[in-house]
């Protein structure tokens, strides 16, 4: 076993390594930014956050218990960024314009920026987030106990969530503006992503090849129940742990910190789209065999949770099993880390703030040390958050299965879902609608699931869940209304999430939304056509821009505050002094206040120091409806002109076309012409001499009839080429393919050319494929081109040995035959001309051919699916290729 110095060393090691990652990037960033932290791959190696010591280890216990059940975990997200990605794109577009720092402030700012709500979903955030905070201090501790032997659980369990409030202060609140980001912290959750991935996968390989021989010799005895599991697939359990886990990677306080808060540009969902749920194929591509594999090898009794570690530890590799207890770290760790930075930033901005507004009086209010208020009250948040988990790790007692717990906190973060989904589609959501539906599922979620948790020691007793309050079974927690046959998860999904919907819509539907509800529905529903971030009230010039420029500065800091003033002032025209406090400088600064302290405390204190007195905001929406309807008129206009000058180009581009091709058919004609007149003139004037002449002697009459005739021939040729030719381009010529043998089709046309190469000195060499490598061609056509260019490659070689190569090369799909001569070939400028009709390169006589080779040789390689082209070796040389579709 490995000892605990080891362990401990590995450990401080690995702690010190992400410090150092966090630090230097921390420090080069104020620099200036680094392009590889902006990549969309580290956007999508920090949303792998998602894959806890849940999905480390409690995966491999779940696929052990439960069969193939695990796989849901993952189908949720999965389905969520491949076919939900343009949700996410909304959500992220409504966060970048509205500087949203959290989920709970995205939907208080939705509905009125109302502080209530914000309150209440962070409240819920707190408590939901504790069980998941525990889950990974169980997982560390009992991963650490695995390794160092028994040592004292809630002792490990205080110092890892001590070591973890630590490193989450240092680098999770130097920054007050969240829109700033924390570029540390996404670096080394980046890092840890990548190893927790190669350790399961390293641990998963062992498995499967060092411990069986291979995926083969696992699955060879296993019942189909053990993989299938005791549930129905897809039956009411995996519908609604898919469900949830789909609605986790959009809810959870940490998923929405680094897939909207932590986004840096918009198109980096796109990669993450594809990218994540490779990431997640990953992480469970081991998981059934590790899971078999523990279950034959380990002793009966063993937990299975722990299977990643113990496999390894039983075979004696110390080594792998330190890996692994690294990757199970890394996934609790970076969880942790940016949960508590989540739910602390809502606490602060939502929580501490409002209470702040109320107790101090006015002036104080605004004028004090507000940054170092919530810096101070974020990092207590971060102490008191993992504080909680670690009471609720000691409370509960440990649970058998790490992903019990993680549902619990899946059911919670599922009631944010329809305040955030109707409030992002629905105009008609209501504050009301969202507060009534969030506090009937929040307090159903505790009753049916969060508090049986632990087992009658928490407010509901063992009577309490055995037979419900005061006796009364229909009420029992977890058989509400008679539902006894259920599964728990289920049973509490279907009445906290359906209930908060139902009550959702029903409030919402009864009830009106005020003004300022109306105008943000407005902003958020339709964000892809507002510039979003707009005033949310117009105030009447009783605000000072010396108190604006207090709050600035106490609230962004010094330099922030004063570049945003002068960059106001400028707009104004303003060369010195600071900005008038008209309406739109307001809006601005509250919604820069707003990256900060969140909407609902940045509307506050602006209202505060702005008085009290405002512009009715119905008169607003007027004027906001009919700013729509004219942006609307005048995109359609601005659609209408593109379409007609799209329409006019391209009339131009068609008209050159036929300028083009005309001055193409008098080239043509013209060349045709000279190319018949050739023979024909020679024809006649040797015809006229055997006419008119009669004192020819035999010899020349002989000669002569021979010089007819072989112009003849060439005028036959010619005139067959240019049928052939125009049959070709035309695809009038339907030629039957068939299955060609490729080194059969190069003999053959090599014996064809065989008395040439001969009686011209030329060398034939020959780089055949393997034997029986198939195209599809027409054999006769085929051999055609080849005979075509080996007659090319010897009456135009004129090298003082000339060789010809051929070479037949397989790639992918498709078969390469290349004919190559030491002859020099054509230049890079020829090679863009010699495919066109009567084109010669500048080696060739005028009576070596008509100059339709090539072109014939080509549209023949097209019209058999294939293609003729020119290419250039390293040295600069030409050869021709011939490209076939291969028959596999």
């Amino acid at each position: 076993m490995l000892s605990t110095d080891i362990l401990l060393f590995a450990c401080l090691g690995y702690v010190a390594l992400l410090f150092a990652v966090a630090f230097i990037v921390d420090r080069r960033t104020r620099t200036g930014p680094m392009r590889w932290l902006h990549s969309p791959v580290v956007y999508t190696l920090s949303i792998s956050v998602y894959c806890t010591s849940w999905t480390f280890y409690g995966a491999v216990g779940s696929a052990a218990r439960n069969g193939l059940e695990f796989i849901t975990i993952y189908l949720g997200p999965t389905l969520v960024f491949v076919g939900w990605w343009w949700l996410l794109r909304k959500l992220v577009r409504i966060g970048r314009a509205h500087r949203v720092t959290s989920i709970a402030d995205l939907i208080s700012s939705r509905y009125g920026k109302s502080p209530s709500l914000a309150v209440l979903v962070t409240v819920i955030a707190v408590i939901a987030t504790t069980p998941y905070i525990a889950l990974q201090l169980q997982s560390v501790t009992r991963s650490y106990q695995v390794i160092a032997g028994e040592v004292d659980a809630i002792t490990t369990a205080f110092w890892v969530a001590a070591g973890m409030a630590l490193f989450t202060i240092l680098f999770g609140t130097r920054n007050l503006d969240a829109n700033e980001r924390h570029h540390g912290v996404v670096a080394a959750i980046a890092l840890e992503a990548i190893v927790k991935l190669l350790a399961l996968i390293a641990v998963g390989v062992f498995a499967v090849y060092g411990v069986s021989n291979g995926f083969g010799d696992i699955f060879a005895d296993v019942p189909p129940e053990v993989i299938r599991g005791t549930e129905d697939v897809f039956g009411p359990r995996w519908v609604t742990i898919t469900f949830l886990s789909a609605t986790a990677v959009i809810c959870l306080p940490r998923q929405f910190q680094v897939t909207v808060v932590e986004n840096i540009k918009e198109s980096h969902l796109t990669t993450a789209s594809w990218m994540f749920p490779l990431y997640l194929f990953g992480m469970t591509l081991f998981i059934m065999p590790i899971a078999i594999v523990g279950a034959k090898v380990m002793p009966e009794g063993a937990n299975p949770d722990l299977y990643v570690l113990t496999i390894p530890l039983s075979e004696n590799r110390h080594e792998l099993a330190l890996l692994a207890f690294l990757g199970g770290f890394s996934s609790a760790t970076s969880m942790v880390i940016v949960a508590a930075i989540a739910v602390s930033t809502m606490v602060s901005n939502h929580i501490v703030m409002p209470v702040a507004l109320r107790l101090l009086p006015g002036d104080h209010a605004v004028s004090g040390d507000v940054r170092n208020l919530l810096l101070v009250s974020r990092r207590f948040s971060i102490a008191a958050i993992l504080g909680l988990g670690f009471l609720y790790f000691h409370g509960s007692g440990g649970s058998d299965a790490l992903a019990a717990i993680g549902l619990i906190a899946f059911v919670g973060v599922a009631q944010f879902l329809p305040s955030l989904i109707g409030g992002i589609f629905w105009r008609g959501a209501t504050r009301k609608g969202a507060l009534a539906g969030l506090v009937i599922g929040f307090a159903l979620w505790a009753y049916t699931f969060f508090l049986p948790s632990f087992s009658g020691e928490l407010l509901l007793s063992k009577e309490t869940l055995a037979n419900g309050p005061w006796g009364i079974e229909l009420l029992r927690p977890q058989a509400m209304f008679g539902l006894a046959g259920m599964d728990p998860l289920v049973h509490a999904v279907f009445w906290s999430v359906g209930m908060n919907a139902l009550a959702f819509v029903l409030i919402s539907s009864l009830t009106r939304p005020n003004d300022l509800e109306r105008l943000q529905s407005t902003l958020f529903v339709d964000v892809y056509r507002s510039s979003g971030g707009g005033p949310s009230r117009t105030t009447v010039g009783t605000a000072d821009s010396e108190d604006l420029f207090v709050l600035a500065q106490r609230i962004l800091g010094t330099e922030p505050a004063r570049r945003l003033f002068d960059e106001m002032a400028a707009q104004q025209g303003t060369d010195a002094g600071l900005p008038h406090a008209t309406d739109a400088v307001i809006a601005r600064l509250e919604r820069e206040l707003a990256g900060s302290i969140g909407a609902a405390s940045a509307h506050a204190m602006v209202t505060r120091i702005a008085g009290q007195e405002s512009v009715g905001i119905t008169e607003l929406i007027d004027i906001a409806d009919e700013t729509q309807e004219l942006i609307e008129t005048s995109r359609q206009l601005a659609e209408k002109s593109a379409e007609l000058e799209h329409a006019a180009q391209q009339l131009r581009n068609a008209n050159e076309r036929l300028k083009a091709l005309d001055a193409q058919k008098d080239e043509f004609l013209s060349q045709v012409s000279h190319e018949l007149r050739t023979p024909m003139t020679s024809i006649r004037s040797f015809s006229d001499i055997l006419v008119s002449d009669e004192n020819l002697s035999q010899e020349d009459r002989d000669r002569f009839v021979s010089i007819i005739q072989d112009e003849s021939l060439r005028l036959t040729r010619l005139l067959d080429e240019l049928l052939d030719m125009s049959r070709l381009e035309a695809g009038t010529v339907s030629l039957d393919l068939e299955k060609i043998e490729v080194n059969a089709a190069v003999t053959g046309a090599i014996n064809a050319v065989s008395g040439m190469t001969r009686n011209n000195g030329v060398g034939v060499r020959v780089a055949p494929v393997a034997e029986g490598t198939l195209v599809r061609a027409n054999d006769d056509r085929l051999r055609q081109v080849l005979i075509n260019l080996l007659s090319n490659a010897v009456k135009y070689n004129t090298a003082a040995t000339p060789t010809i190569r051929i070479v037949s090369t397989v790639k992918n799909d498709k078969v390469w035959i290349d004919i190559i001569d030491n002859g020099g070939g054509v230049t890079r400028e020829e090679s863009s001309m010699i495919f066109e009709k009567f084109a010669r390169g500048s080696r060739a006589d005028r009576d070596q051919g008509a100059g339709l080779g090539l072109p014939i040789s080509r549209a023949i390689m097209r019209a058999m699916n294939g293609d003729l082209t020119t290419e250039f070796a390293r040295d600069g040389t030409s050869f021709f290729r011939l490209t076939l579709s291969r028959i596999k």
